[in-house]
């Protein structure tokens, strides 16, 4: 796991009419960082979007309809997993979880089941100066959106 980079698993309360799942609260541990600004985006399948960063902001995801694989890379100088890239599956395929990316860290993410809608809270509003891009095919992280799931 990238160091700051965080999930936090959620339990969801189901019966007959449905269910109900708490994504995040004031005092999760997961969110000391605070509350700046809550997004909605909806991506269609095959679609990718990357490379974002900050150097302030931290974002919180929730994929609530469709799945995605979230990719990070640590572009954090004093971090101890600087150079690492992490995937993660997220969506509603997947247990239900939060992703937590803190600022230095590289993320975007490719839509496997779509459409797709992200939920995201950001720490702070938005702040055109703290968004920062990278493009999709630099050739320092070296990643491959194109490349389909591993083939076992």
């Amino acid at each position: 796991m990238i160091h700051g980079v965080e999930l936090k698993s959620l339990v969801t309360h189901t019966d007959e009419r449905g269910f109900f799942r708490e994504l995040l609260r004031a005092d999760d541990p997961i969110f000391v960082e605070g509350f700046g600004q809550w997004s909605h985006t909806l991506t269609h399948q095959g679609a990718a979007k990357a490379w974002h960063i900050h150097d302030v902001q931290v974002d919180w995801w929730y994929v609530a309809i469709g799945a995605i694989k979230a990719v990070m890379y640590d572009l954090r100088a004093d971090s101890p997993t600087h150079g690492e890239l992490q995937e993660i599956l997220l969506g509603e395929i997947y247990p239900a979880q939060i992703l937590k990316v803190p600022p230095g860290v590289a993320h975007g993410y490719k839509v496997i089941q779509g459409p797709m809608h992200l939920f995201y809270v950001t720490s702070n509003v938005y702040n055109p100066a703290d968004e920062g891009r990278i493009p999709y095919d630099d050739p320092a992280i070296g990643y491959d959106w194109n490349k389909g799931p591993e083939i076992k």
